[in-house]
């Protein structure tokens, strides 16, 4: 049996007219079907792209806002990290300023060391000069009481030496330079000095009477002083034996007022006084008395 619409069409003329109206009207149906279908479909794809717009607006904000929230704290971190470098390269220059000043603290040390080292080995020079001045000092002190023990034991026994032998050395005007016969007659007068052993050598410096007195002393002594020079130094006469004196005019061998006078008053007198002979006499009486 055909049916419509799942009726039965009975072959009625009431069964035709309703299939006819329906099938008139059928169309009609299915074709507001189909649109009521689209758009219920359409408004379920609107509402299903609002809704995932909406999804994914409330998914990605959150995110927006974490990316958002790490970009700023990358700046603040890339701004702290310049300020770091900037922080670092004070310190560092600092440091660097710091080094420069140790270092030149210690070169300016240094050279302060070096200057005292410098002055202590001065000052060590110094003393060790002093020390031989005062070396030098002391020597000749001993040298002076030798001297001076020897003319006491000179004086107290002066009964005891006895002139052996003299000589009379000349100078030019206003000079104390030993001439060529000067020093001839010292060497002959050293000479017989050295089998002696208890003497003494007595210096007396003169001047003529032409200039100041104190002048002619002070040229008298140096006279004297340069004739016991040349004896020590030449002959190794002990200083000790030597007893020098300076009288200027005094004592002239020559009276008048003339070149000749003038020129033999010029003069330098040594005498050598020894008590060898008298030695020898009592070591024979003592012989003799055994």
């Amino acid at each position: 049996m055909r049916t419509f619409y799942g009726l039965p069409m009975n072959s009625t003329p009431l069964s035709r007219t309703a299939y006819e109206l329906l099938s008139e009207g059928g169309g009609v149906l299915i074709m507001k079907g189909f649109l009521i279908t689209a758009g219920i479909a359409a408004g379920a794809l609107l509402a299903a792209g609002c809704a995932t717009h909406t999804y994914v607006r409330n998914t990605t904000a959150p995110i927006q806002a974490k990316v958002d929230q790490v970009g700023d704290q990358t700046s603040r971190n890339s701004q702290a990290i310049e300020e770091t470098k900037d922080q670092v390269k004070q310190v560092d220059e600092e440091a660097q300023s710091g080094i420069s000043a140790a270092e030149e603290s210690v070169s300016t040390a240094h050279q302060h060391a070096l200057t005292a080292d410098q002055h202590t080995s001065d000052a060590t020079s110094k003393a060790n000069q002093v020390g031989q001045t005062a070396d030098q000092a002391m020597q000749r002190a001993d040298q002076a009481n030798r001297g001076l023990e020897s003319l006491r034991s000179v004086v107290a026994n002066i009964d005891d030496y006895k002139l052996q032998s003299s000589a009379a050395v000349r100078f030019r005007f206003n000079q104390y330079v030993l001439t060529a016969q000067a020093r001839e007659n010292l060497d002959k007068l050293a000479e017989g000095l050295k089998s002696s052993h208890r003497f003494f050598v007595a210096v007396e410096g003169y001047t003529d009477d032409i200039g100041d007195q104190r002048y002619n002393e002070a040229l008298s002594r140096r006279r004297a002083n340069r004739v016991a020079e040349y004896l020590v130094a030449k002959h190794d006469i002990p200083l000790y034996r030597i007893h020098m004196i300076g009288l200027g005019e005094e004592k002239p061998v020559a009276e008048g007022h003339t070149r000749a006078a003038r020129a033999k008053n010029r003069r330098v007198e040594v005498k050598v006084f020894s008590a060898d002979q008298v030695t020898a006499s009592l070591g024979e009486s003592t012989l003799a008395a055994r």
